[in-house]
């Protein structure tokens, strides 16, 4: 794919968590398409990367683009229109247990103001039939297993069209054949051009799934060469 949308850049970007510095100097480049996975030990910075780029961390020193977006001078009432841009999926998937498959999109949908009835339908059972859900829209969380609910999770990710989708552990939960139909899943979305990062302390996965490999480690985080990889 030629000139492809560069969604992020981080420069010498310092990440937080909290008001300690965990990774200094991040250099960081991902475009539309992208796959890239995050790696590294607990505590290295891996999940406080995840949210600055969704702005839920500031920035320390350092440049920040996100979806058009710079974490230097964004306001306040501009994050949620971020997040409109980024998918989200948790490692505890996050549902609403009071309300139904349909009714945890449809939340989502009417929250971040789609407000035509006929559109909302239409959208729920295209995340739904995207992640082989169609059948399940009735159900409550307590009645899926754990890939079912992390699919929803994916559907959930998906609504709002969004250029990249973050993934913090998304088959830390799952058994080994589920967490495989999860991966299979977001390669098959990547595929349609999504960019998309994945946290994960799981090694085989990459090896199996291909992309790109950010490295958390003492303090900074680089990108694995080829070599590294294998």
């Amino acid at each position: 794919m030629e000139n492809r949308k560069n969604l992020i850049d981080f420069e010498k970007a310092d990440i937080m968590n909290g008001e300690s510095t965990v990774i200094f100097g991040l250099d960081l480049s991902i475009d539309e398409g992208d796959f890239v996975y995050i790696v590294g030990k607990v505590g290295t910075g891996k999940t406080s990367i995840i949210r600055t780029i969704i702005a839920e961390n500031p920035l320390g020193k350092g440049e920040a683009r996100v979806c058009g977006y710079d974490l230097r001078k964004i306001r306040s009432k501009e994050i949620p229109f971020l997040r409109r841009r980024i998918g989200v999926v948790f490692q505890d998937f996050q549902l609403l247990l009071d309300r139904s498959v349909h009714d945890n999109l449809e939340f989502v949908l009417r929250a971040t103001g789609w407000k035509n009835g006929a559109e909302i339908e239409a959208r729920i059972a295209e995340v739904l039939d995207a992640v082989k859900l169609d059948s399940k829209a009735h159900k409550m969380p307590f009645q899926l297993s754990g890939g079912e609910q992390q699919r929803v999770a994916i559907a959930r990710a998906l609504l709002n069209r969004p250029e990249l989708i973050v993934a913090d552990e998304p088959t830390g939960n799952l058994d080994a054949e589920t967490a495989e139909g999860i991966m299979q899943l977001l390669k098959a979305i990547n595929a349609e051009g999504t960019a998309i990062i994945m946290v994960t302390h799981n090694r085989e996965i990459p090896q199996r799934y291909p992309g790109r490999i950010l490295e958390c480690r003492d303090e900074s985080a680089r990108e694995l060469t080829k070599e590294e990889k294998e």
